[in-house]
């Protein structure tokens, strides 16, 4: 397990790159031929990133020792 993302330029990335996925996902779906799985996994992909921006917010820097 990794350790948590507290740098905030980090976590700005790590969404920004998860976003960057879901627009992807988002681009190659073709609205002919969409099946409610597709739909349902764009809102689980969404969800996700609401909760890591939820755990982001709760984290704070870490204490830098003088």
């Amino acid at each position: 397990m990794s350790n948590p993302i507290t740098n905030k330029e980090q976590q700005v990335t790590y969404l920004k790159e998860r976003l960057e996925i879901f627009l992807e996902v988002l681009d190659a779906i073709d609205p002919e031929t969409t099946e409610l799985e597709d739909i349902d996994r764009l809102i689980q992909m969404m969800d996700d990133i609401e909760d890591k921006m939820d755990q982001f917010q709760s984290r704070t820097e870490p204490t830098k020792a003088e």
